[in-house]
Formats: C-alpha cells, structure tokens, sequence
C-alpha cells in the first residue's frame, strides 16, 4: 500500500466507505422488508376476523383496544410508508453502486497505470 500514490489511497479510502455506506443502506433496507413481510401478515390474520372481533394496537409500551378498520388503515398506512422507504433506499443503492463501480475502475486504472480519467 505504501507503494501507491496519495491519490490512489484516498481513492481506496473512499471506496471503503462507498462500501461502508452500501451495506447500511442494505441493512436498512432488510429491515423495511421484513417489517412489510410482517404487516401483510398480520393483514392477512385480521381480514378473517369479524368486523365486531375484540382487537389491540400496540401504542409505544400501552396495548389499545381499537376497531377492526382502524387496524387495518393503520397497517395499509404502515406498508406504505415503509415501501416508500425502501423505494428510496434502493435509489440510494443503486447510485451507491454506480459510485462504487466508478470509482472501482478508477483505482484499477491508477493501479495498471492507464490513469482513468478524474470523476468528480
């Protein structure tokens, strides 16, 4: 490393946290997913439940009885919100991985001594 010029190891440097920041982004994204996955799921529990059937929504640490269909408005909203979420988040990821590729071919470049041209 220590034969690499100073461009060529901060170019490294920020590659490592391209990475560092794809794998948040992906970490996030996982967690979006499943918390869709389980909201569908408890959907798809309550939609075979009476319309007068006895239900709770969890509020913070206190469990509130509510109405079927506040239940379930308030899981649609919930859905949606975390799908936009990850709609975002995957824009991120993808301009993250153009970034990272970018930058990947850059130092590549520098490395075999083609010298790539500077993004900026």
């Amino acid at each position: 490393m220590n034969n690499l010029s100073p461009k060529v190891q901060n170019q490294l440097g920020m590659l490592q946290q391209i990475q560092q920041q794809l794998q948040t982004i992906l970490s996030q994204k996982a967690q979006y997913e499943m918390a869709v996955r389980e909201a569908k799921r408890a959907q798809e529990e309550i939609s075979d439940l009476t319309d007068d059937a006895v239900m709770y929504l969890s509020v913070g640490t206190v469990m509130m009885q509510k109405k079927k269909e506040v239940i379930k408005a308030k899981l649609t909203e919930k859905i949606e919100t975390l799908e936009l979420r990850i709609k975002s988040l995957e824009k991120q990821e993808k301009m993250m991985q153009g970034k990272f590729e970018q930058l990947q071919a850059q130092i590549k470049a520098a490395i075999e001594g083609k010298g790539a041209p500077t993004a900026a």
